[in-house]
């Protein structure tokens, strides 16, 4: 299987074609950037094509990085995987964003967690917690610094994702020393890509997780009348 991996839900934008059988990407390209991923992406994804024997043709599926991440980001990149899925008629899938923080951490550590972690703002992040052998420990939601804190207190930990700087200064302070601090500043294509070859696009569609609502709210006061 060829399998077309896109990611523009963080600092990344980021597309690559992999074929299953090797687990090897025949073309791929990232670009960091926190803005600019409209104009980026397409262009992109045209470069990698072109660089594939057989083009669009050869394209068997489609994955896409889902989110928690940037309302424009995530935008941007589910609107050209669905279009491209659909032009090629080959399915898509949505991968979030903390799971492919987390599985290349995962070593079968039952004692141990994996706290995948993106800064939410305020206080606040994205993030999920896993034990080493990949059972859910906190599912991914919002949590306030101070809850994933008490979460992981008397657990060796490692910390991933774009906030894992963040969070690691948090728990030092508090002192908790994470075993790893791996700060990114997006999740790696190629496990977008792997986890993608098996997800069902019934269970693991691409729509956007956002995990929380938007900051910018439509304005009502002074709002003019129809007629």
């Amino acid at each position: 299987m060829r399998i077309l991996a896109i990611d523009t839900a963080l600092g990344l934008c980021s597309a690559g074609v992999m074929d299953s059988a090797t687990d090897i990407f025949i073309a791929s390209e990232s670009l960091q950037m926190d803005r600019g991923h409209a104009e980026a992406l397409m262009p992109l994804v045209e470069r990698v094509i072109s660089k594939v024997e057989g083009g669009f043709g050869s394209i068997d599926k489609i994955a896409v990085s889902v989110g928690p991440g940037s309302f424009t980001g995530l935008r941007v990149g589910l609107s050209a995987a669905r279009g491209i899925a659909l032009g090629l008629e080959v399915p898509a899938v949505g991968i979030t964003t903390l799971t492919a923080f987390t599985v290349p951490l995962i070593d079968g550590d039952e004692r141990s967690l994996i706290v995948s972690a993106i800064d939410a703002r305020h206080g606040h992040m994205y993030a999920q917690i896993v034990s080493g052998a990949g059972q859910v420990f906190r599912p991914p939601q919002i949590y306030s610094i101070e809850a994933l804190i008490a979460a992981v207190k008397s657990r060796s930990v490692r910390v991933v994702g774009s906030g894992a700087a963040m969070l690691a200064r948090a728990l030092q302070m508090e002192g908790i020393h994470p075993e790893a601090v791996d700060q990114l500043d997006g999740p790696d294509l190629g496990w977008i890509a792997r986890l993608g070859v098996s997800a069902n696009p019934e269970f693991a569609p691409p729509t956007p997780v956002y995990l929380k609502a938007p900051d910018a709210h439509p304005q009502t006061n002074g709002r003019v009348s129809h007629v």
